[in-house]
């Protein structure tokens, strides 16, 4: 349910201008270029997903429904929260959190697609995102093996998938990443019982 609060950023932060970082990754080099990347007019800035065709938008929705089938291509190429450059001053403009609640409400008998934020992100974000070189954003730590070289290469690890780091079910392999961040010593980690 947090996951959805992503869409209200612009509200709930009014001065800010840009933001680009979800709560499970990890960030291993300076961010600082992202800020000047030009978005040519588009919102979000991504990493395509589409190497594989399950990242592809047939793939997350219903495109036997006809709002889908009219408006989207199902062969577009996805991409992933955890990693976006978004333009605030631009999603105010464009209204984005409206074209949100507009699908989401669209979407109530759960019919357009299933579960979770990434589909209704999709939708609102389609003809509004901006291809980023892969390097900025590494996916999988959470539920694949990952090419240790692009690890390497990555300014941010994303830990997307249910193996988080914190968890006894993190993959051990990339746990290391994570932990040399982390103070153990701190008390609020001491009361979570982070692993």
């Amino acid at each position: 349910m947090l996951n959805h609060l992503r869409f209200y950023i612009p509200e709930v932060f009014p001065a800010l201008k840009k933001v680009v970082l979800d709560d499970d990754v990890v960030v291993q080099k300076d961010l600082s270029g992202l800020f000047s990347i030009d978005l040519n007019g588009n919102v979000n800035g991504a990493v395509e997903t589409c190497m594989e065709t399950f990242h592809r938008y047939h793939k997350y929705l219903n495109y036997s429904h006809p709002l889908i089938r009219e408006n989207f291509d199902p062969d577009a190429c996805g991409w992933a929260f955890g990693m976006n450059v978004f333009d605030l001053v631009e999603w105010r403009r464009r209204n984005v959190t409206g074209i949100y609640h507009y699908w989401q409400e669209n979407n109530v008998d759960r019919t357009l697609w299933k579960l979770g934020t990434l589909p209704p992100g999709l939708l609102t974000f389609y003809g509004l995102t901006e291809p980023l070189d892969p390097s900025w954003h590494v996916l999988g730590l959470g539920y694949t093996n990952v090419n240790p070289q692009l690890i390497e290469k990555g300014a941010v690890l994303h830990y997307n998938g249910n193996s988080k780091p914190w968890l006894k079910i993190g993959m051990e392999k990339y746990k290391p990443l994570w932990e040399k961040y982390v103070d153990y010593t701190h008390p609020l980690l001491q009361w979570c019982n982070f692993h």
